[in-house]
Order: structure tokens, then sequence, then C-alpha cells
């Protein structure tokens, strides 16, 4: 997800000494209590808007919007307003998949080959080895976030051109030994809905579990929701003012069995509900096997526990198990997962033992406001002294982003004073092919050269000389924080040949994952 603090103007300040910790006589805040919360956090952090909801004993006891769903149109957000909620998709596609095995039409284990024979990975050993299983829990022994430049920002990929570029991505560990979360294997385990149904993963997703939920408006992508009039659109903070980001109704269509479904609080109340009473329905009728509820509940992978993590939540041990996040939070078991599209972060959380559920849906891709709410409200139901999270998470935010703001000052300074490049700037220019990225271009226009990627209306800016013949490639949308760095190789007759990526700043999100990227300079045609 996009980790971007931005500080807060001074007038706002005294907002984060306020209490938001009044609490009802049987545990959890009150409705005041929320509404100063959630006020707090979206001041704190500049979120437009923000829906939250909270599902407690198979009831659904809070559902309120607040703050707008675009700073352009200053509409309001309500509980029924839209979000994308990204990466919890991938619970909805590991359940998808559970269906199927209470079926009997597939097995957890059975190898990915046995239902897409062209499915293939770098190591033929691990293509051969490669179950369903290892699809949902991130254990491949790829880099973290390795391929997601097929669809993040936004790309244009089928899921036939995914599965062709995936045997080109280098494995960063042995396979089954370290997690490393991934999203287009999730592309891959989607893919298997059509093979084994001959539905698309849409349609199936939406009828065996949206519609049979009464989810209803939520669905498979934006562009097939019937009303947009209600939903929510992307925000970032860009040079300190919130600003309202592209968006297009398919731009995530290359994964929308990772990141594509679009829901609000009242239809994910419905999905915890069912969740967390052992995947039935509300009149007692069986969606998903308790058997294959337990599996998706299940250490798969097992993850470092960070000192923060421990003395934030007594975190003692960690694991994703199939779509799902699993760790224990001060003494429960804890289900969650986060969800981060550009300008849009999500994060919904169960604890089962509470019968309780969290829903946090925010339209700015920064995460501070979303967990100091989930935090707040969890805490409110444990006997425990409760933290003042919107401060707590407020000063590590503007921590970090001081650090990222000295670095990339200290970077553009270097930049500034560099003399120009070691060759003219008609050398670099040409069609560089990465195996399975595609091409990029780089043409020079006046006294600058520009680097466009094919199949995205985001990744293309000018190029600065950074030193000694690298560059800086700063994208036209101010909105990503991803500029990277671009070092040209060149052949023995001193022409490039080539050139490799890599994002300038650490804060830059994960599914830039340029660092992967090998392009090769493609000849000109006599």
């Amino acid at each position: 997800m996009l980790n971007r603090f931005r500080q807060i103007t001074f007038v706002f300040l005294a907002l984060l000494l306020v209490s938001a910790t009044t609490s009802r006589a049987d545990g959890g805040l009150t409705g005041e209590a929320l509404d100063r919360l959630a006020a707090r956090a979206m001041t704190a952090f500049n979120v437009p808007g923000m829906a939250v909801g909270i599902v407690r004993d198979g009831h659904f006891i809070f559902a309120k919007g607040y703050g707008v769903r675009d700073i352009r149109s200053g509409a309001a957000v309500d509980a029924h307003t839209l979000f994308g909620i990204a990466s919890n998709t991938k619970g909805i596609t590991a359940t998808a998949l559970g269906l199927l095995v209470d079926e009997g039409k597939l097995s957890w284990d059975d190898k990915v080959t046995k239902h897409i024979p062209e499915f293939a990975l770098y190591d033929p050993y691990v293509t051969r080895e490669f179950t369903i299983r290892d699809l949902l829990s991130h254990r491949s022994g790829l880099p973290l976030g390795a391929g997601d430049l097929m669809w993040w920002p936004t790309g244009q990929f089928t899921p036939a051109e995914v599965l062709a570029g995936m045997k080109h991505l280098k494995p960063a560990t042995s396979f089954r030994s370290t997690y490393a979360y991934n999203n287009m294997l999730y592309v891959v385990a989607g893919e298997l809905i059509p093979r084994i149904t001959g539905q698309s993963w849409g349609d199936f997703v939406q009828a065996r579990l949206l519609d049979r939920l009464g989810m209803e408006p939520c669905a498979v992508l934006r562009d097939r929701v019937e009303d947009i009039e209600n939903i929510a659109n992307p925000h970032a903070v860009v040079d300190g003012v919130i600003t309202a980001m592209h968006v297009e109704g398919d731009d995530f269509k290359t994964a929308e069995a990772a990141a594509g479904v679009v829901c609000n609080i009242t239809g994910l109340a419905k999905w915890v509900a069912m969740h967390l009473n052992e995947g039935k329905l509300p009149d007692g009728k069986v969606l998903i096997s308790e058997d294959q509820q337990n599996e998706l509940w299940s250490a798969q992978t097992v993850q470092p526990v960070s000192r923060q993590r421990y003395e934030d939540s007594r975190t003692h041990f960690r694991a994703y198990g199939l779509g799902y996040g699993l760790d224990d939070y001060h003494g429960y078991k804890r289900i969650s997962h986060g969800g981060g599209l550009p300008g849009m972060v999500t994060l919904i959380t169960m604890l089962p033992e509470l019968e309780l559920g969290v829903i946090v849906l925010t339209n700015q891709q920064e995460g501070g406001a979303m967990r100091a709410v989930t935090e707040t409200i969890l805490t409110s139901y444990m006997p425990m002294e409760q933290k003042d999270w919107v401060a707590i998470l407020k000063d590590r935010g503007s921590e970090f982003a001081a650090r990222m703001d000295k670095l990339e000052k200290e970077i553009w300074d270097t930049a500034a004073l560099s003399g120009p490049p070691p060759l003219p700037l008609e050398a670099y220019a040409g069609t560089y092919r990465d195996p399975w990225r595609g091409d990029v271009t780089i043409r020079k226009d006046g006294d600058r050269l520009v680097l466009a990627f094919s199949r995205s209306d985001l990744l293309i800016g000018p190029l600065h000389h950074y030193k000694n013949g690298v560059f800086i490639a700063r994208w036209d949308d101010r909105a990503m924080f991803a500029d990277a760095y671009v070092r040209f190789t060149t052949g023995f007759d001193g022409a490039t040949s080539g050139m490799t990526m890599e994002a300038i700043l650490p804060s830059a999100d994960f599914s830039f994952d340029f660092h992967h990227l090998n392009f090769q300079k493609v000849a000109k045609k006599e």
C-alpha cells in the first residue's frame, strides 16, 4: 500500500489532543466518540472521505460516512458510498475458490498446471510443484511485488499476457521459504475460475458471492457499477495540497482477482458477518463450508514480527492464510487485510473470539487514518489502557515524511549541480524492451529526454541527468511519489544497449517494481 505522509497545518494540531475514548457500558465507543475519532483522523492525515462500519455479535451496529467522496464535487460520503477495496479482494477470490473445493471441482493442493497447462515460472521445478495453495499464500520465491507494473498504476494486460510474462520474473529466494507479497499470482488464481466453470472470474464472484450475500451495489469492477453517482474517487497530497487523482473504470481490470472489487461498508458488513458466522448466511444456509472457512484462516506462510508490531499489539506470531492475514492481537486471533490503490486505502479486521469486525474505507492513499480508527475501535472492546492512536501514528508518519523529504532534497540538489550526460541526448533515444513488461520509448524533446511506458497512461515524464550518466525519471503525475533512477548500459562500441531502473525513495509503493525490469534496446529497422 502507498505510504506517503505529509505535514498538516498548525491550525489543526490542537485537535490531536482531544480525547476520543468515551466508551459504552458494554464496551466499544459511543457514536459521538466515533464521530470525534473519525474527524480527528481525517484532519490529522488529510483524508477527504471515510466510511466506518462495525459488526458485533452478528449485527451491524455502526455504519457512517464522513467527509466528501470527491473534493471537486463536495458530495458527502455516506454508509452506501462505494470505494475500491483493492487487496481485500484477495479474500473474495480465495473464498470463491473455496466454493469450488466444496463442490469437488478442485483441491487446494492441485498443481496449477492441472488446470492451466501453460502456467510457467522461471524455475521448471517450481512450475511443476506449484499448487493452488501456493498461488494464494505469497511463498513463491518471487521478490516483493514482482510483475506489478503489468497492472500498476494502470495497465492493460490480459490474463494470457500475465501468464506469459510470469516465466521471466526471476526468484529472490527458494520456493516456499519466505513470505513475499505478490499480486500477479492472484491474477493466475482468478484465471482458474473460467478454466473450471466456464464463467469469468467477475461473473462467478458477482453471482456466487456478492449477489448471494445481498451486497448490492458492490461490483467486481468500477465499470460494472450500475450507478456511479455515489462512489468515492481517489486523492493524494501533492506539495501539501490534497489533490484529486486520475481514475478510469477499467484501470485495474488486469488485476481484478487481486484488487478489483468495489464495495461499501453496508455490503462488506454482510461479508464480515458471514465469515464470523463460520461461512453461514443469516438464514443459516451454508455459503462456504466450515472446513474451507478454516482453511482460509489457517496459517500457510510464516511472517516475521517486527519489534514495533509487538509493542503496538503484543503480537507474537504472524502468518498469511489463503487471502487473509493472521496474527495474535492482545491475546486474540486477528484476521485482517488491507488494500491500497493509487489514492485509496482500506482495512478490514475481524476478531472471531469477540465476534467483532471493523471496516474502514478511505479515499486518500495515506494509511494512518484508517489504522488509527481501526486500532482505537478494536481496543475499546478490551479491558486495557487506551492509547491515542491518531497522535501516535501522526508522529510516526511525520518523522518518516521528514526523512523522505530530506533524502529527496539531497537527490535533487545533486541533480541540479550535475553537468551534461556523457553522451549526446540522441544517443539515449529509442525503444527499450523488457521481456515481461514490454516496451518503453525515450524520445528527444527539445533539450530534454522524455520516457514513456507502453500500455500505461501515467508512466510518462522527463529524464533529468543525475550524475555519472544516471538519470531520474520525474513522472508528470506528481501523485505517484515514485520518481525513478534510470541507468543506461553501453556496448563495446560505446552506444546505449539497455537500461535498468529503481525508485529513488524507499517510500515508493512496492508495486512500482522498476528494479525487476531489464530493458534491452531494440535495434532500428533498416
